[in-house]
This record gives structure tokens, C-alpha cells and sequence, in this order.
């Protein structure tokens, strides 16, 4: 079977020298390094090499992280001025985390899901000895998290939603509108996990109303492990005092003033300490071809290559731990195999990369830079070492 016709895009695939390994679908696990990525960390070296003879704090580094978070902000839905860069997705949400007084209330209750991240659930078990009710919403397969069961685990003792917009382990995707919604009517706030999501598919933040969006540039950005963000809603965002917080965080971090702490009237006041500079340079070159490219145009991509990989996959009669619904799944297809380490390797020596996850089996994630002749081969490969 043939995939419907290609979408005539400009790849950019002369901007990835990684393409020239082999056929790359790691998307959901790192993407590949844009070349322009060399040059934005000589510009780094320059600036800090010439810093004496112009501030290159004043000149260009303290409004760096604003500039980027503007660029995340567009391919999230957002507005300008609604991510804060954090320096991993973890203390982004900790960050959240830590506004939020679970003893002192008896809207207490965490919602969150069995096939999040297992940092989310380190970070909201840890919040357990401050207060927090975790539930934690089951999987009936460990594929998918039926959406009337989330909704049932949202009452008016839930403090906050948190949950994986997109799913690591299946690349199932939550009805995010629907949850935001019945959140808010019951009076609670909403999370997404948009970390497998985020350049991926298209996400509108704003139409969503969703309070808080936390991911990084790892994956689908192309950034490289460099920056995590956090996006809170604007009309929130002076509501919050995050105890986890830092001297970036004031309102005039040049007074160097003692406590107590007085914040940023900004997204700002989500920060901590001195950002990391090199890792802001890393991440910018990604995040314009991803906007030159189009979020809008790349999701379509990654609809119709997903659809056809699954019927393929489907014909041969292999297992799919990915849902077969459009609508609930992210840009990743997971194919059932005997010994995911062992087929990777297999794959590998083929120069196909993809990875693998316990119970999951392999991971395959096309991108926009991918043509369609290599998705095919990648699949075809695939039954060659199956059968």
C-alpha cells in the first residue's frame, strides 16, 4: 500500500546534518541538531568573549529567555509573554507545584494519570508529605485513559489536573478542551504535559483556557536537551506566588533587596536563578524552523504518516500500542515486538533509529523533515526483521 500523496513542503533537510545517518524517527526522544545550532553557540562564545568591551547581559542575555519563551508561546497557542523558560520540564512543574497550599485546604486532591511521565509522578508523590490527595486516573490497556473516567476523578475537592497531554508510553492524547472545561466548572485549574505534544500537533492554549502548559525543547523542537518551559495563563499569572522562586523572580532583580520576596508583575516571577544562557542560544534555531515550517503544516504531516504507518502495521497483523483513533493520539506509533532493546539494535544496523519502552515495544515517530520514501523503508525494514 502506497501513502496518500506527499504534502509539497520545504523539509529543510539541508539544515539537519543528522539526516545524513541514516532515517531518522526519534522525534519523541531527541530531535536532530539544525546546523544553524553551530553557529547560534558561536554567537554565544562571542558575546560572552567580548563582554567586557559591551555587556553582553545588557546587550542581548537578560532578555534572551523572553524571546524564546515568545517563540515557544506561538507554537503553543499562547500570547506573547506567557512562558517563562525553566531549566527542565520538572522544575516546571515543581514550580507549580509549589503555589499551591495543599494542608491548608480541603481542596486538596491531585488528578493525574497512569501513563504521565515518571517524573510527574516522582514530583506529585513527593507532594503527598505537604498535603496534596493524588489519584491517580488507571489505564484500562496502557493505551489509552478513557476520558469519562477523568472526568469522574474532577470533583470540587480537586485542586489541580495534571496529567500528560500526550502520552511517552502510547502516544495517546487527552480531549484537553473537554477536561480544561470541566475543570474550571468545578473550580479547578489544569495542567498539560505538552512535552510529546508541543511541534508536534497543533495546541491552542488560549482558545483552551488551560491554566498551565509545561514541556521542553528536546524532543519535536529540535533544541536539543537545553530548556524546559513553563506557560501559565496570563490572566492567572498575578495570582501566583511560587515559593520555588529565585533572584530572577523580582520585581527588581537589580535592588538585590532582602525578603521579603517581592515578584515580577510578569511571567517573569516563574523564574529562579541566572538562566542558562548557552542553552537559550541551543534552542533558538529549532524553534524558527518549526515556525517557518508551520505547526499547522506539520501536524497534518504527522496525521497522514501515522494513519498509513498503523494500517500498514495493521495488514501485517503486529499489535499497535498506540490508539487507532485520530483524534486521541499524538505523533508517535508504538508497534508491539518480542525484545524492543534487541530490535532497535536491529533497526539500527539498517539505519533506521528509532528507540523503545518497556511493555511498549518500538517507537517510531516521523517529523516533517522525513520524505515519505523513508518512512516506507523504515516500515518495510521493520517486517523484514519481524518476519
Amino acid at each position: 500500500m502506497d501513502l496518500k500523496a506527499e504534502t509539497q513542503i520545504n523539509r529543510r533537510r539541508e539544515e539537519f546534518p543528522t539526516l545524513a545517518s541514516g532515517i531518522h524517527l526519534l522525534s519523541h526522544s531527541l530531535g536532530p541538531v539544525p546546523r544553524a545550532a553551530r553557529e547560534s553557540l558561536l554567537a554565544y562564545y562571542e558575546a560572552w568573549e567580548h563582554h567586557t568591551s559591551e555587556d553582553a547581559w545588557a546587550a542581548s542575555w537578560w532578555e534572551l529567555s523572553q524571546q524564546v519563551g515568545d517563540r515557544v508561546a506561538r507554537i503553543l497557542g499562547g500570547t506573547p509573554g506567557s512562558v517563562q523558560i525553566q531549566p527542565n520540564a520538572s522544575i516546571a512543574l515543581a514550580s507549580v507545584a509549589s503555589c499551591f497550599d495543599f494542608a491548608s485546604t480541603t481542596r486538596n486532591k491531585v488528578v493525574t494519570s497512569a501513563l504521565d511521565f515518571p517524573s510527574m509522578e516522582y514530583i506529585w508523590e513527593a507532594q503527598r508529605n505537604l498535603g496534596a490527595q493524588v489519584e491517580i486516573v488507571a489505564s484500562p490497556d496502557g493505551i489509552i485513559v478513557p476520558l469519562e473516567n477523568i472526568l469522574a476523578a474532577i470533583d470540587d475537592t480537586t485542586s489541580l489536573v495534571a496529567m500528560s497531554h500526550a502520552s511517552f508510553q502510547s502516544s495517546y492524547r487527552v480531549d484537553a478542551k473537554a477536561i480544561v472545561a470541566h475543570a474550571h466548572n468545578v473550580g479547578a485549574r489544569v495542567l498539560f504535559d505538552v512535552y510529546q505534544s508541543a511541534g508536534a500537533v497543533e495546541l491552542d492554549a488560549s482558545v483552551w483556557e488551560v491554566d498551565f502548559l509545561i514541556g521542553g525543547t528536546i524532543k519535536w523542537l529540535c533544541g536539543g536537551p537545553a530548556c524546559g518551559y513553563l506557560y501559565v495563563r496570563p490572566e492567572l499569572q498575578r495570582e501566583l506566588h511560587p515559593r520555588l522562586t529565585g533572584w530572577v523572580a523580582h520585581d527588581a532583580p537589580f535592588d538585590f533587596a532582602h525578603s521579603p520576596m517581592r515578584y515580577a508583575r510578569s511571567i517573569r516571577r516563574f523564574a529562579q536563578g541566572t538562566p542558562s544562557i548557552p542553552a537559550l542560544y541551543s534552542a533558538l534555531p529549532g524553534l524558527q524552523i518549526l515556525e517557518e515550517v508551520g505547526v499547522k503544516t506539520i501536524a497534518s504531516e504527522s496525521r497522514r504518516r501515522t494513519e498509513w504507518m498503523i494500517e500498514f502495521a495493521l495488514e501485517q497483523g503486529w499489535k499497535i500500542n498506540s490508539p487507532r483513533d485520530l483524534s486521541q493520539r499524538g505523533g508517535s506509533v508504538m508497534i508491539d515486538v518480542n525484545d524492543g532493546p534487541a530490535m532497535v539494535d536491529r533497526l539500527a544496523e539498517r539505519k533506521v533509529f528509532v528507540d523503545c519502552r518497556p511493555g511498549v515495544g518500538v517507537r517510531i515517530s516521523p517529523h516533517f523533515f522525513n520524505v515519505d520514501e523513508e518512512v516506507e523503508e523504515a516500515m518495510l525494514v521493520l517486517r523484514d526483521l519481524l518476519s
